[in-house]
């Protein structure tokens, strides 16, 4: 009984323990004694010199979800009144480079202890150009029953300047599905490149395509009216007017009036293979378009430096290395927002993911206005992040809130 007595007390005064180390914790979490520390961030790239005017630097502990949001003023930064924690840090944001290109810059890291007064961060920003053309909307997934032929890929001169489309490329981008399995690339594959799946560019000697501000362009899978009854009348459009054709020289769809896409990569090869149609993901593809540096050349056919392998891929299929300095605007798009984890852009090119929820839904995705030009043409919202720069769900339109079309288009010309 004498022992059993002692163990009892020995239990009691380990409970009162326990508890007496609770209490403390939760004293400690809510003193108001705590001394907040000062950090020091600086901002570094390799590619891009820049100011940093227009970047916005964020600190989020990630236990209590507190957010520290300061507008960027100088490459190097105090931060002060900062509590010890867990952090996710990022810098992002719009800006310009030392020689007045516009860009979007990234950094970001994760689980970052702060803990002692004075540390210094640093935060290494890779970016991308802020392209003069962007994609506006996309149509990828179909129409009832399993039709697939109208979809469409609507692009924009979000600029002040004509652009030439001439030799700017268009790229879906591997894995062809939002995927949380990354690919394993070889170590001569890896670094800030995009991987190409099949690559198409536009035509024409330099100056064949001018697209002025506030003008658009479609690319249509096939720019046929969709409605008519051979096709599917249930199509939301009709895609005759489009400026361009993925043409895969299906002779069950024949060539359109509209001029065909060149095509450039598939799989290593100049060809386009054995697919009877260009089909994208109908769950919804990742985007790109780019084009190589002035005085630079892109030829993934012949450049093997240029080429990819998955090593994970059964298929050994080839994909194309696409340098992110070479892209104007890239955009992921998933079956639904749980996917995000799954993405394929980095969150340099695009920090989110749209989506319309459903396949053969006769629903799109397109970006949104911001404003007006004085002419009427829309200005559209260009952030780098597909989840808030776009509408989702919405019937697809071509030249959504009065864009143009181009002088240049056939059914203007008649050729």
């Amino acid at each position: 009984m004498i022992r059993q007595n002692i163990l009892y007390i020995l239990i009691a005064a380990w409970l009162t323990g326990i508890l007496a180390g609770c209490e403390s914790f939760q004293e400690a979490d809510k003193a108001d004694d705590i001394a907040p520390l000062s950090v020091e961030i600086n901002i570094t790239s390799e590619v891009y010199e820049t100011s940093g005017e227009g970047l916005i630097l964020t600190l989020t502990e990630i236990n209590k979800g507190t957010v520290i949001e300061k507008s960027v003023t100088g490459l190097t930064m105090s931060v002060d009144n900062v509590l010890p924690g867990i952090y996710n840090l990022s810098v992002f944001g719009a800006t310009e480079d030392t020689e007045g290109n516009n860009i979007y810059l990234n950094g970001e890291q994760t689980n970052y202890p702060i803990i002692e007064d004075n540390k210094k961060i640093e935060m290494d920003m890779k970016g991308s150009l802020l392209g003069p053309v962007i994609f506006k909307e996309l149509f990828y997934s179909g129409t009832a029953n399993f039709y697939f032929r109208n979809q469409f890929y609507e692009i924009y001169n979000n600029s002040e300047e004509t652009v030439y489309l001439d030799g700017v490329h268009f790229a879906d981008l591997y894995p062809t599905n939002a995927t949380t399995v990354r690919p394993v690339w070889r170590e001569q594959d890896k670094g800030d490149y995009v991987y190409g799946a099949r690559i198409w560019k536009f035509p024409g000697n330099g100056t064949d395509y001018p697209l002025a501000p506030g003008e658009s362009c479609v690319i249509s899978q096939f720019a046929a009216n969709h409605k008519l009854p051979q096709y599917n009348p249930n199509s939301p459009i009709d895609g005759s007017s489009s400026e361009f054709e993925f043409n895969m020289d299906n002779p069950n769809y024949p060539d359109q009036p509209a001029p065909d896409m060149v095509h450039v990569f598939y799989d290593g090869k100049a060809g386009k293979g054995g697919m009877p149609q260009y089909l994208t993901p109908v769950f919804g593809g990742a985007f790109v378009l780019f084009k190589p540096l002035e005085g630079e050349t892109y030829d993934p056919v012949n450049d093997r430096s240029l080429q990819a392998l998955d090593q994970d891929d059964y298929f050994a299929q080839i994909y194309a290395k696409i340098p992110y300095s070479y892209i104007w605007d890239a955009v992921e798009a998933g079956p639904n927002e749980s996917e995000i984890n799954g993405k394929r852009v980095p969150g340099v090119l695009d920090a989110g993911m749209t989506y319309v929820g459903d396949i053969y839904n006769s629903l799109g995705v397109a970006r949104k206005k911001r404003g007006e030009r004085p002419d009427g043409t829309p200005l559209l919202q260009d952030t780098n992040n597909s989840t808030n720069d776009f509408e989702r769900g919405v019937t697809p339109q071509f030249r959504r809130y009065g864009s143009k079309m181009p002088v240049w288009n056939h059914t203007l010309t008649g050729k």
